[in-house]
């Protein structure tokens, strides 16, 4: 079963956009993906740093 979604707004740079709006149309995957995508990897990059507060569950 997949994890439910919630909406955020969020600026990012318009060469940011471009670009992945570039490679979505290449792809056909959309540019939400994407964007979650590197929400993983960054909070697999900090995700020692994370775990050493007491409100959140180690994976």
């Amino acid at each position: 079963m997949s994890e439910s979604k919630t909406q955020i707004t969020t600026y990012i740079l318009v060469s940011q956009k471009e670009k992945l709006k570039a490679l979505s149309g290449k792809t056909r995957v959309p540019i939400s993906e994407y964007l979650r995508e590197g929400i993983d990897l960054v909070l697999d990059k900090y995700r020692e740093e994370l775990h050493t507060q007491k409100y959140l569950p180690l994976d």
